[in-house]
């Protein structure tokens, strides 16, 4: 197959602006899809970068606490265009979803007294038990390449879910466990392979040379970040008082970035850990739902934390309104979800094509990805208690049952997520509407 052979221009600042925000409106399909559509668009398509340039900024981005796919569109954007574009790139990449999502939160809690809302959302529990099963397997199926993977999720499982440890140290000893193993059993710790080989493609645009790193710009870099992120969780805190859910949700959220590795069916059981057990800002039906619609969104699905907020503050709302507490929870909590992001990328971009191949942070990654199947598992095994045995008693052979035809469809027949939501959403809304 022949390829034209000259570089393409390289693209004016709007031509990438009008890029970013229509990959955050069509963004849906979780990290695997984000990172196909940039693939596709960025390296096949446009070449604005070369296909081995993507693959070492992924791997990179993979290493890194936070959303991988909005932090390599983050890494691409300043790569393009300088911190201008890496800010672009990374906020138009969630702004959509935030405000989608603001809407049907407040559908959520404000319609809960409409039946037939209720219904729909009720229907939705059982895509939700269908996703995260489908996860477990396919994440499976990628990350337990080894006994001793597989004996790491293992005790993954039996960490969180019987001795009840935190999430943050299960991901410090499997990283720990992945970084020293690869050295003395690197067959059973393997470094995970690079994300594809490099293609025939044509030749991508000529991109400047990369500002070096210094401790001028780090120090820089790391001052601005830090005051953007602590400002309003300070502000906040002296004008409703430390122990105010927002002020609480701004210091939670905070540690939550540093220790999402994985990707969010990692971070879920943590903040349901956290935010349903020890907090008690919402019930872990309510967690369920809010998947759902964050599934129902583009961006990424880390996004559910949003809805963490906006319910935690329409509950807990102390002096404020409940639209006004909510409103609130859900900023501060996406502010301290995703300003990090920017302050990792920004730090570590300089070194992004010299860190791509390094076999012990791989190991390491494989490991706390092996440890993330167990955890996803946990969530799971709860949140299908919790939605098939509800508080009012009984078992719920209604959600069990489109939980386990929704399953088949996804993976028997590989029907998309979107029509399958779609048809639990109706079934509920059919079941309220024939039974009453």
């Amino acid at each position: 197959m022949s390829h034209e052979k000259s570089r393409p221009p390289m693209p004016t600042f709007a031509a990438a602006l009008r890029y970013w925000l229509k990959l955050g409106c069509i963004s849906f399909g979780g990290p695997a899809g984000q990172i196909a559509i940039m693939h596709k668009e960025l390296v096949e398509k446009r070449r604005w970068i070369s296909d081995a340039h993507f693959l070492h900024a992924l791997n990179f981005c993979m290493l890194l606490p936070g959303p991988e796919a909005q932090q390599l569109a983050t890494y691409l954007g300043w790569r393009l265009h300088g911190a201008k574009g890496g800010i672009a790139a990374g906020a138009l990449f969630v702004l959509p979803s935030v405000f989608i999502l603001f809407g049907l939160s407040w559908l959520y809690m404000a319609g809960g007294h409409l039946p037939w809302l209720a219904a729909i959302f009720h229907g939705l529990l059982g895509a939700v038990i269908a996703v995260v099963a489908e996860a477990v397997l396919r994440i499976g199926k990628k990350a337990l390449k080894s006994p001793t993977l597989w004996a790491v999720a293992a005790m993954s499982f039996i960490a969180i879910y019987f001795l009840h440890l935190s999430f943050v140290i299960i991901v410090l000893a499997a990283a720990l466990l992945g970084y020293f193993g690869n050295r003395a059993l690197p067959e059973q710790f393997p470094a995970g392979k690079s994300h594809g080989a490099a293609k025939d493609t044509a030749p991508a645009i000529e991109l400047p040379p990369a500002p070096q790193a210094s401790w001028s710009r780090t120090f820089g870099i790391t001052a601005l970040c830090l005051t953007l992120w602590w400002l309003p969780v300070f502000a906040i805190a002296w004008w409703l008082g430390w122990s105010s859910t927002q002020a609480q949700q701004g210091l939670f959220f905070s540690k939550a970035a540093l220790v999402t590795f994985g990707g969010a069916y990692a971070v879920l059981p943590y903040v349901a850990q956290q935010a349903v057990e020890t907090h008690g800002w919402l019930s872990h039906p309510q967690m369920m739902s809010g998947l759902a619609l964050a599934e129902t969104t583009p961006g990424p699905l880390i996004m559910v934390l949003q809805f963490v907020g906006f319910v935690g503050g329409w509950q807990h709302p102390g002096v404020l309104s409940p639209l006004a507490g909510a409103t609130l929870g859900a900023l501060i909590t996406t502010w301290t979800t995703f300003l990090p992001c920017f302050l990792f990328i920004f730090l570590g971009a300089p070194h992004i094509e010299k860190l791509g191949e390094q076999p012990r942070l791989s190991a390491a990654l494989t490991a706390i990805t092996a440890a993330v199947v167990g955890v996803i598992l946990n969530l799971g095994v709860k949140f299908t208690t919790h939605a098939l045995w509800p508080a009012s008693g009984g078992f719920d052979v209604f959600i069990a049952t489109i939980a386990v035809l929704a399953f088949i469809a996804m993976q028997r027949f590989k029907i998309g997520l979107m029509p399958v939501i779609g048809a639990c959403a109706v079934a509920g809304l059919l079941q309220h509407l024939l039974l009453g």
